[in-house]
């Protein structure tokens, strides 16, 4: 094991010291990571971001699309033979065909490489020719990079958090009761393991349909092809004083720590290590919407991502990424046109203060950090609305349950994000002064110009952070 991470270190530092040759002689290569929470519109954000790369009419704020220096933007096949393809133009057709609907989201990494031909700025225009930059876009579950977490973790310490988790959600009750009936096996078989399992995954995915976060693990509830597995039969088990040898919680134990052997590190070792940079999308009007309980979930959840980008955090890291960091990540609260403009700010400083406690929390420092607030497809448009004498400024769109269009009043978000966080951190149940709506969408049928690409909310902006430096 030692042999093997020490190999992948030398390989990631050839690896490195090849990609700043290749960008300073040949043609820049800039990997993109994308990720998401649940719900958080990934699939969505990539295949706009594309399009509005290739057609660049409404990408005025990134810098290089404003000088006029895009040449062009056309796709290739991404350098990954072994990892499938983003489908965007299958995203793209559910989005802009007469009856619009929301893309399938993907279940797996998926990768998609644009190519942008750029004219030089500064002195050198003058002198030579356009040069290409690669853009290699690399599309993964948010569940998967929680899972890092897991790597300096123990399976008592692991199975301590996740139990009191369960024993506070009506999610957990049938899950605990599992628990009680496994305690102390010692003869254990097959079926009772698979059982347990299968319980704890039923949780999961209940928790996660709720609205929770802090889901681990991740493959749980997109295990592809390693269904069934061992590495992916196992659940929390209280701690006991002296587990028996070949007791269920020694087996328990044994298949956790295979699961962060087989399933965890290799995905960092062949995707996340070579990341340059980085977007998590997040639903912060959702988690609002939740309740303090779900603003509280998701500022632990932004801490342990930021974690996640700091190498040092655990020997494996540090030594697979070899000095190798991520330069720039930005977290992105979507669906802003669920809110009339006139509350972008605030829910841009919602962001801002969620991120600044997160990066306290996880002690973080080198890479570039931001936050925003983004529509990476505009779904709604905007109107002034009449309500018991007063005018509010609501959104209207089509209602993804019935397709009729109806306006949203969101309510208005608070001017400063300490009366969200403070209540978050105190473990209130409910706001105490306000309710926060919030309706699903359609998207909106398109009727594009040409040079257009779909419309947005700071994509172009998004896109300006995330990879304006390198065009």
């Amino acid at each position: 094991m030692v042999i093997g991470t020490l190999a992948d270190g030398v390989t990631r530092r050839v690896e490195a010291v090849g990609d700043g040759i290749s960008g300073m002689f040949f043609e820049p290569v800039v990997r993109l990571g994308v990720t998401g929470l649940a719900r958080a519109g990934k699939t969505v954000f990539i295949t706009s971001l594309v399009a509005n790369l290739m057609d660049r009419a409404r990408m005025t704020q990134l810098v290089a699309q404003s000088e006029g220096r895009i040449v062009t933007a056309y796709l290739q096949p991404q350098p990954d033979d072994t990892v499938p393809r983003f489908d965007y133009e299958t995203h793209l057709a559910a989005l802009t065909s007469p009856e619009p609907h929301w893309p399938d989201s993907t279940r797996t990494v998926s990768e998609l490489r644009l190519s942008m031909k750029i004219r030089p700025g500064g002195l050198l225009g003058g002198f030579s020719g356009p040069r290409t930059v690669h853009i290699d876009i690399v599309d993964y579950p948010g569940e998967w990079l929680l899972d890092l977490s897991l790597l300096d973790r123990a399976y008592a310490e692991w199975s301590v958090e996740v139990l009191e988790q369960a024993r506070t959600r009506p999610q957990g009750a049938a899950f605990i009761a599992a628990v009680e009936e496994a305690r102390d096996i010692r003869d254990w078989s097959e079926p009772q393991a698979k059982a347990l399992a299968e319980a704890y995954r039923a949780y999961l995915v209940a928790a996660r349909d709720a609205g929770h976060m802090d889901i681990t693990p991740g493959r749980f509830l997109l295990p592809g092809e390693m269904e069934g597995s061992p590495a992916l039969t196992f659940a929390p088990l209280p701690p006991e004083d002296a587990p028996h040898r070949k007791g269920l919680w020694r087996e328990m134990e044994r298949r956790f720590e295979a699961y962060k052997d087989r399933v965890v590190q290799p995905f960092f070792r062949d995707h996340f290590s070579r990341i340059d940079r980085q977007v998590v999308l997040v639903d912060a009007l959702g988690a609002i919407h939740g309740g303090p309980q779900k603003v509280e979930e998701l500022r632990c959840a932004m801490a342990g991502i930021l974690g996640a980008f700091r190498p040092g955090r655990n020997a494996f890291l540090s030594r697979l990424l070899m000095g190798k960091r991520v330069e720039k990540i930005l977290f992105a609260a979507t669906k802003a046109d669920h809110l009339h403009h006139t509350q972008h700010a605030r829910l841009t400083a919602i962001m801002e203060a969620l991120l600044r406690d997160a990066r306290d929390r996880a002690a973080f420092a080198g890479a570039e950090t931001a936050a925003m607030s983004i529509a990476a497809l505009r779904a709604t448009v905007e109107e002034t609305v009449s309500h018991n004498g007063q005018s509010l400024d609501a959104v209207r769109g089509r209602l993804l349950s019935t397709g009729k269009q109806a306006a949203l009043y969101p309510g208005d978000l608070p001017a400063d994000p300490a009366r969200l966080l403070t209540p978050a951190r105190t473990g209130a149940d409910s706001w105490l002064d306000a309710d926060y709506n919030i309706m699903a969408f359609a998207p909106a049928p398109l009727r594009l110009k040409p040079g257009e690409g779909p419309p947005h909310i700071r994509l172009d902006r998004a896109a300006q952070f995330l990879i304006g430096d390198r065009l």
